[in-house]
């Protein structure tokens, strides 16, 4: 598990798989997303990330994240949290690249592993994709794959997505696409993990 140096704040997260659980955090402020916006440098993007169990092989998780005019993470029905980036409706902002880490490394252990998967797209797709993310609210336990499968198959260029409720076969969808890019993190820290996550104060 990566330990990040620094500022740290201590947060206290119980490390059972972080997939698919209805969020009962209030939303962030007008002002406090605001504030955190981040915008990624180069192009604007799409990546989908999905967990996989090491052991059955099978998909736990689906998450989207837009560059467009900031970077987001749309976290469906997922518990990762930090009180740093604020969150409405399962979309959280600030994403820099310290708390997309962050985020990887959260769900990243012994028993599962996260392939990110990463298509440039125009400005236009972008636009739309972010606006899908932030306008679908959050999603009920276990409902993760169906509704990032439904936000993609609604965005241009990504109509061969299926709708499905299963993170694998979007996963598999998503790599045929012209223009992806991806990579696999392993992470060899215990399943059992109930202490402490070490997060950077400023993820920026």
């Amino acid at each position: 598990m990566l330990r990040h140096t620094g500022t740290i704040l201590a947060l206290g997260l119980t490390l059972a798989l972080a997939a698919c659980g209805l969020s009962s955090k209030p939303d962030a402020s007008a002002e406090e997303v605001a504030r955190a916006a981040y915008r990624a440098p180069g192009g604007p993007t799409i990546t989908l990330f999905t967990v996989l169990n090491n052991r059955s092989g099978g998909g736990a998780h689906s998450a989207l994240m837009v560059n467009a005019d900031q970077q987001v993470m749309f976290d469906p029905a997922g518990s990762f949290y930090h009180p740093h980036l604020p969150e409405v409706g399962d979309v959280h902002f600030g994403m820099s690249p310290a708390a997309v880490e962050f985020y990887i490394d959260y769900h990243a252990r012994e028993t599962f592993r996260v392939v990110e998967q990463t298509i440039p797209v125009s400005p236009e797709v972008a636009a739309i994709a972010m606006q899908k993310v932030r306008a679908y609210g959050a999603v009920p336990k276990a409902m993760c794959a169906t509704s990032v499968s439904n936000i993609l198959h609604d965005v241009p260029g990504f109509e061969s997505i299926p709708t499905t409720l299963f993170p694998k076969p979007i996963m598999q969808a998503f790599a045929q696409l012209p223009g992806v890019s991806e990579r696999v993190v392993r992470d060899d820290s215990p399943d059992d993990n109930t202490g402490l996550i070490e997060a950077p104060h400023l993820l920026k």
